[in-house]
């Protein structure tokens, strides 16, 4: 049967299916098939589907012999999967539980599944984790070809951003000087290093530092990327006027280091900034504090301005890709 289907590469693919399923929109009686390096995800309503995706029709067999939570439970339940480990967001305990054996009993490549017992909090914007089966919150993410170690315990990481980071990563050139103001475990750091950036990357979570140097190995980049603990206020004071390229992923408080944003920037340089703002504006408080931030020294030209994804009812998580070009 000829059904739509997501064709991306082979190596977007787990990246994708998650994405598909969190929207509702994974067809979950079809095959999944991968032809010529791609892979191919059949959905339910190709017209929900974001543009940035190519939907093609396809023949996609009906899925046998393998059981799914939804067939234990008998309904589709929602969970994330980062690496091994299925994450699930259930308030009633009894019901979390049954989630978590559905989906340990289904055929799905799980070795945990959490439960969120918190919101995400703190400096190292972290949360707490309620273990419902398996042991142990560490596990290996892979995306886009790159793979993360990460304790989600510990750091903060989200893979629906996967396609965000994917679509910055894309834009970077060999050469080029890039600094991860924010970098977590590395998933932007590490990508661009492997297209042949030098990459500086700054975390005050001394956990994600150690995680980024070990993923830097991992990805075989560890003499492009240079890991500073700490403050990028502070820590990052001998790369002013270095950067061609920075990261700011710090939504809600990420303007606070624009001041910093534009000592790192060079005579040519990208500025890619992530904010959270209500829905009425979502660009206009970024493209006005860029601006204030680059005063008389720089001219700024906005290149992109990105809706990444809704935030919570009527605030939503933006991009803006600003050019800083000395003047």
């Amino acid at each position: 049967m000829r059904v739509p289907c997501v064709r991306v590469p082979v190596e977007a693919g787990e990246a994708t299916r998650t994405l598909l399923a969190d929207a509702g929109l994974l067809d979950g009686d079809r095959e999944i098939s991968v032809e010529d390096g791609d892979i191919f995800v059949p959905v339910t309503d190709a017209e929900a589907v974001p543009d940035e995706y190519d939907v093609v029709e396809r023949e996609a067999a009906e899925r046998t012999g393998q059981v799914t939570p939804a067939d234990v439970l008998g309904y589709e339940p929602s969970y994330e999967r980062l690496g091994d480990v299925a994450i699930v967001d259930v308030d009633d305990p009894e019901e979390a539980r049954r989630v978590a054996e559905a989906i340990m009993e289904a055929d799905f490549p799980c070795e945990t599944v959490v439960n969120r017992a918190s919101k995400v909090r703190g400096e190292y914007r972290v949360r707490d984790w309620e273990v419902l089966a398996g042991d142990g919150t560490e596990t290996v993410h892979r995306e886009y070809g790159h793979e993360f170690l990460l304790d989600i315990a510990e750091v903060y990481f989200s893979p629906r951003l996967a396609t965000e980071r994917h679509r910055v990563i894309e834009q970077v050139a060999a050469g080029e000087h890039a600094v991860d103001m924010f970098a977590g475990v590395g998933p932007f750091a590490v990508p661009m290093a492997a297209r042949g950036a030098d990459v500086v990357a700054c975390d005050v979570n001394p956990r994600a530092i150690e995680y980024l140097r070990e993923n830097a190995r991992r990805n075989g980049v560890s003499e492009q990327v240079t890991a500073i603990e700490g403050d990028v206020r502070e820590a990052a004071g001998e790369y002013e006027g270095w950067a061609d390229r920075v990261v700011a992923n710090l939504p809600h408080s990420a303007s606070d280091f624009l001041d910093t944003a534009v000592a790192l920037a060079g005579e040519d340089c990208v500025l890619h900034l992530y904010d959270i703002q209500h829905e009425d504006d979502p660009f206009g408080p970024g493209e006005r504090a860029v601006r204030d931030a680059a005063g008389d020294e720089y001219e700024v030209r906005v290149e992109t301005r990105r809706e990444v994804r809704s935030y919570a009812p009527h605030e939503l998580n933006v991009c803006l890709d600003v050019r800083l070009s000395r003047v």
